[in-house]
């Protein structure tokens, strides 16, 4: 499990920093990781303060067009927050449309790491960890493909893909012409590295 201060050890600079060419090619390549779609056994929601609702939709769309069977939502109270995380998610996946007996709920998490493994004994529980072959990643787009990674990380045996999502009226191919999603991305991009290091997260194609 990754300790609670996961996150706080990577650089501060994002603010001011403004990366050259070579790696802004580099993160259009590698660090956007969304992949083609099919059917999965599971979508796995990662909870979010920013985006919720349209998380949410975004959830309910890949239900509609059939392309999970269940769901699971992770995330937990944080700072100045009421409910979890998971809570409003769901409520709102609820409200647009999917079953709330399709969809999982844990309401621990607060990185993401504890979103995976505090999710799995969910999962195992409810669906059995061994009939899921496929997942579906749900989250921002400045995350990314760590989602993936820390999935990856925890349960290899599965087959992952990856769905990023944003609210930004700046195309994701220019996310370092603004400057808050330049921070973003960038304070993600310098996470993967030191993470793997660390074992947090693994590679994943």
């Amino acid at each position: 499990m990754l300790p609670p201060g996961e996150g706080r050890d990577v650089s501060e600079n994002q603010d001011e920093r403004i990366p050259d060419a070579a790696e802004i090619a580099a993160i259009n390549a590698t660090h956007f990781a969304d992949t083609a779609l099919r059917p999965a056994d599971l979508l796995f929601v990662f909870g979010t303060r920013e985006d919720d609702l349209l998380r949410a939709e975004k959830a309910c769309a890949l239900w509609h067009e059939g392309l999970c069977r269940h769901a699971i939502v992770s995330g937990g109270v944080t700072a100045g927050g009421e409910r979890s995380e998971c809570a409003v998610i769901k409520d709102a996946m609820v409200a647009r449309g999917m079953p709330a007996q399709l969809i999982l709920e844990e309401h621990r998490a607060l990185n993401t790491g504890e979103n995976v493994t505090f999710s799995l004994p969910v999962i195992d529980a409810a669906l059995g960890l061994s009939n899921i072959r496929s997942v579906i990643c749900l989250g921002n787009t400045w995350t990314a493909r760590r989602y993936a990674m820390t999935l990856h990380r925890h349960w290899p045996d599965v087959e992952k893909m990856l769905v990023t999502i944003d609210s930004f009226a700046t195309p994701r191919g220019l996310w370092h012409t603004e400057a808050e999603f330049r921070r973003l991305v960038l304070r993600e991009w310098d996470k993967i590295e030191p993470y793997k290091v660390r074992g947090f997260i693994a590679e994943w194609p």
